[in-house]
């Protein structure tokens, strides 16, 4: 690496006027040792034996000495031979850019290694994305892609783009964690990024994989943030949470610093050079009381206290203003222009807006720099500190705020400077200049979503929605006001929002007036109907879409095949096959007719997906075809539904390696773009994780329902969450009030009411309150009958779920209430029946998953009238359950068929097979062990399946005559105790005889007594 000025390095990181870190020499040991900057004995700086530690999130209130701090670990890095990189995060307001920090780095990159950056680009085309010329009014174009610049000479014309396509977000992921890569081969690298605390999604995500991806060569990463400004909504602050759990990642929190630490600051800051300069310490004592430890405040103290009028106001505000007061009128003037940009300036925007002449904006300038109150850096200006520029913006007269945003409105948009259409939106909506601030949100919008930021691209056109709905502003688009609505509500179901998306329609269909045009108003309508298809809804999602195809112009238009294609999709979402055939034919036919490649491809994977009546191979031939159709033609969309539709086609017939096969690489593909939350690639990820669940592969589920450094919508982190603790009840984790949370959702998705209410439910039984049980099984049917209909299909498992608990439970039910209680057990199986009855599937058959529920129920049904005294032959209780184990096998979910060879060995015993009983429980522990399913280790324990430990049988009993024994100091006859641990009455007495005779007992209650002395019932 070429040796340059390291403050040139580490551009945008202010150097405060002290000249040595006070305080803070065990926070800069602790982080240096972390990223390893400073080696230790027998270890080469950036090279240790714990690379995973290679992230640092370093935190503190504004002010704190986190910057200070930085740049001291700069220093130290570039005294080890690293080198040093910067980003920052700029506050925008609500206008964010998306990788702003990371087009930093690389414009600093490009400086100093220009050969490195040419070959990393040349292997990652997308990495020219981050170009910050590109990224300002004026570039080429970056929705083409076109590139008539480069980033250095040696890769110009080394990028060209796809039309219409969105960059995929992963191959820039890659991209930058290859140049990292490449740099650190050249020498240790250590990446900083400030104030990530005005982060916008895009760059917290590239962060979260960054920290989650690991480094062959010595990288090290800081991100700093301000935590008190991390209020309780702030998108930051779970992200950190998030972050923070990520193997490698540490966070070094800058506290207060102690008063000695400030006194040490101060005289620093102030020395007693002989002339009668330092400070008294009267003053000292003010500034130690005042400051409370920020580093910041005692240094805008101390500065303050130089000048004239040197004594300080008690609002902070007002001291750091005082600095301004040093500055004559042109430095403040420039002060004040430089603070509506933010934390940072170009010179050319400055130069444009002070109305200043070449000569008066460079002395004031100097003396702002001078001063302290602005640090120069390669063509642009900083505050020395966030807080100074937002103090000085504050100041601003109303009237001369308006002013100067409205100046530097007219600079980005006459090209006297440049900018972003994000800064122009933000500077011409607060100029008040709104028809501008329209335009520009709408573009900004559109590069949001062409570099793969949803999130940004729904942000922006939100904000122009919001500036069309007042009529006080006359405001008009340069376009057909359905197509923003439609690309708001595209954004924002690419961002997993399908709720909002559909009532951000609602609304604007609302706000129409009656004459509006028929197709504007089909355009609308569609869209609404597509988010609403999404989500558990009261409305008729195809009576709207119905209402859009009879407004759509008739003849051959795009809106029209699109309109139909959505029909068509929603149609067959609702089952109406027939008529979705129809319209997605007349879509087909229309989308060629019109060379629609991608509408094409949304009509085809529909039409595919409508084959269900015929042989399964017919579909998914069809689906695959449709799938490389979609491929080809970039239909993002379609191509997705067409995966997640051949994993769930296989995934009925329980072939779960093909289904998850397909339902990974719809996840591995919308992540690829981007989207990772969009329909159908999340629910491919939900239906992975079920699979995960399915198959025992627990940990698998684990690694995909961990969220850590993303920042999902609340309801597929619910939906993720509500499987997830399926596991973790199968393993006995205590997640009852997590589960009972998750209720919120219920309406909103009937997945999560399904998972979360048998978490519910089992934990009920664990407990040993079967009566909560039902009031859940009631709770969820009652909900899910509102949102599906009466006799939904899941309704089987639930009640099946709901019978196994009070089975459970029922040898422990007082007598009286047993009656009651199997009564409702015959109302829960008849409900599986009539369900049964009223099923239809165009397959015209139930998949292995609903047959083995239905035997279950069965199963669970007999067992439990068995238990609660009803006369039940033998041979149809273990027909029934040996039918039960069949199924479950068929059916592949290897923990419920494990929980069912535990019912299986206990009637088996109940009925004289102690040797198949132990066959069935051998089997299940097998699996409980794989699992960790501590619960059915515990019942096979209960049931007398292993081997009793020496030290389980105090007073010579064995296990199964200490649990005998409990229950006869409850009170519980023999034929209790027989049903409740499924061995025979004449079982139990011979057990009574045993522990009567052991104690030297002359009877039951004498049994209880000599128990209770002892401490065997504890």
């Amino acid at each position: 690496m070429n040796q340059v000025d390291t403050h040139e390095i580490m551009d945008g990181v202010a150097t405060h006027t002290s000249r040595i870190l006070v305080g803070r020499d065990a926070e800069l040991a602790e982080i240096a040792s972390l990223l390893g900057v400073r080696p230790v004995a027998g270890q080469v700086a950036g090279h240790g034996p714990d690379r995973e530690r290679t992230a640092v999130l370093l935190s503190g209130d504004a002010g704190v000495g986190k910057t200070r701090l930085l740049t001291e670990l700069r220093d130290l890095a570039f005294t080890e031979g690293w080198q040093v990189v910067a980003g920052h995060c700029l506050d925008f307001g609500d206008s964010a850019l998306p990788y702003l920090p990371f087009s930093e780095i690389l414009g600093r990159l490009v400086t100093d290694l220009p050969d490195v950056v040419a070959q990393v680009a040349a292997a990652h085309p997308s990495l020219t994305r981050l170009q910050p010329g590109r990224r300002v009014l004026g570039a080429p174009d970056s929705v083409t892609g076109r590139v008539t610049g480069s980033i250095t000479g040696s890769i110009t014309g080394s990028v060209t783009g796809t039309g219409s396509s969105a960059l995929d977000r992963a191959d820039l992921f890659e991209a930058v964690h290859a140049l990292l890569e490449a740099t650190a081969a050249v020498a240790p690298v250590l990446v900083v990024v400030e104030d990530t605390h005005w982060a916008d999604q895009s760059t917290r995500d590239l962060l979260s994989f960054l920290f989650s991806r690991p480094f062959t060569g010595p990288v090290g990463l800081v991100a700093s943030y301000r935590s008190d400004d991390l209020h309780r909504r702030h998108p930051l602050r779970r992200q950190v949470a998030e972050w923070a759990r990520i193997r490698g990642v540490e966070r070094v929190q800058l506290g207060p610093l102690p008063a000695p630490a400030v006194r040490t600051l101060i005289a620093e800051l102030r020395p007693d050079d002989g002339t009668g300069a330092a400070m008294g310490e009267d003053e000292i004592a003010d500034i130690v009381d005042r400051a409370e430890g920020n580093a910041f405040f005692v240094e805008e103290l101390v500065g303050a206290a130089c000048g004239p009028g040197s004594w300080l106001p008690d609002d902070l505000a007002d001291v750091l203003l005082v600095r301004l007061d040093r500055l004559d009128d042109t430095a403040r003037q420039v002060v004040r222009v430089a603070s509506v940009a933010g934390r940072k300036v170009p010179h050319d925007m400055l130069a444009a807006t002070s109305s200043l002449s070449a000569a008066e904006l460079d002395e004031g300038l100097r003396r702002a720099v001078e001063t302290n109150v602005l640090v120069a850096g390669q063509g642009h200006y900083a505050f020395r500190h966030a807080l100074l520029g937002e103090a000085v913006y504050d100041d601003l007269l109303p009237g001369e705020r308006v002013r100067l945003h409205a100046a530097y409105v007219t600079a980005l948009c006459e090209g006297t400077a440049r900018g972003t259409a994000a800064e122009l939106a933000r500077h011409a909506r607060l100029a008040h200049d709104l028809r501008t601030a329209l335009n520009a949100s709408v573009r900004a919008g559109d590069e949001a979503g062409a570099v793969g930021g949803p999130d940004e691209a729904a942000q922006h056109y939100e904000q122009a929605l919001e500036l069309l709905a007042d009529p006080r502003h006359g405001l008009e688009l340069e376009e057909d006001l359905s197509k923003l609505v439609a690309r708001a509500a595209d954004a924002l179901l690419a961002s997993g929002q399908p709720i909002r998306a559909a009532a951000l329609v609602a609304e604007q269909l609302a706000r129409l007036p009656e004459d509006v045009p028929a197709p504007q108003r089909a355009r609308m309508l569609s869209a609404r109907a597509t988010a609403l298809v999404l989500t558990e809804t009261d409305e008729d999602p195809v009576a709207i879409s119905q209402e859009a195809v009879d407004l759509a112009p008739e003849g051959a238009s795009g809106l029209r095949a699109k309109v139909l294609a959505m029909h068509a999709r929603i149609l067959s979402a609702r089952g109406r096959f027939e008529e979705a055939q129809a319209y997605g034919l007349e879509a087909l036919g229309l989308a060629e007719r019109l060379d629609l490649p991608e509408l094409a491809s949304e009509a085809i994977t529909t039409l595919s997906g409508l084959k269900k009546a015929g042989p399964k191979e017919a579909l998914r031939a069809a689906l695959e075809d449709a799938v490389t159709r979609a491929v080809g033609s970039g239909a993002l969309h379609a191509e997705l539904r067409g995966r997640f539709l051949l994993g769930r086609n296989y995934e009925d017939w329980a072939e779960f390696d093909r289904a998850a096969s397909w339902f990974a690489s719809s996840v591995a593909r919308a992540t690829e773009a981007g989207v990772p939350w969009a329909p159908y690639g999340f629910e491919s990820r939900w239906q992975l994780a079920w699979i995960h669940l399915t198959r025992g592969d627990w940990d698998q589920l684990a690694d995909l329902c961990d969220l850590t450094g993303v920042n999902p919508p609340s309801i597929p982190r619910a939906m993720l969450d509500s499987v997830r603790l399926v596991a973790a009840t199968g393993r006995g984790e205590d997640v009852a009030a997590e589960a009972h949370a998750l209720r919120r959702f219920w309406r909103k998705e009937g997945g999560i009411a399904i998972h979360s209410s048998v978490v519910e439910m089992l934990q009920a039984g664990r407990r040993d309150d079967p009566a909560a049980a039902l009031k859940v099984y009631d709770d969820v049917v009652g909900v899910l009958g509102q949102i599906w209909q009466e006799w939904f299909s899941a309704r089987i498992r639930l009640a099946a779920v709901a019978t196994g608990v009070v089975a459970d439970s029922l040898p422990r039910v007082p007598a009286a209430e047993r009656a009651a209680y199997l009564a409702r057990v015959d109302r829960l199986h008849a409900d599986g029946q009539v369900v049964l009855e009223r099923y239809h599937d165009p397959s015209g058959v139930w998949g292995p998953e609903g047959r083995a529920w239905v035997q279950r129920l069965d199963a669970e049904r007999l067992r439990a009238r068995w238990v609660g005294g009803v006369e039940v032959p033998p041979d149809d209780l273990v027909a029934a359950w040996r039918e039960a184990e069949r199924l479950f096998v068929d059916f592949g979910d290897v923990h419920e068929l494990a929980r069912v060879r535990v019912a299986l060995a206990a009637v088996l015993r109940a009925c004289g097979d102690p040797a198949g009983a132990r066959v069935a429980a051998d089997l299940a522990r097998e699996t409980a062990h794989r699992l960790g399913a501590r619960p059915i280790l515990d019942q096979l324990l209960a049931l007398g399946s292993t081997p009793v430990r020496g030290d389980a049988a105090p007073a010579a009993l064995t296990a199964r005559e200490r649990e005998i024994l409990a229950l006869v100091a409850e009170g519980r006859s023999n034929g209790e105790i027989g049903r409740q641990l499924f061995i025979s009455a004449k079982t139990v007495s011979v057990h009574v005889s045993n522990i009567l005779g052991k104690l030297g007992a002359a009877g039951r209650t004498e049994a209880a007594a000599i128990a209770r002395r002892r401490g065997l019932l504890g």
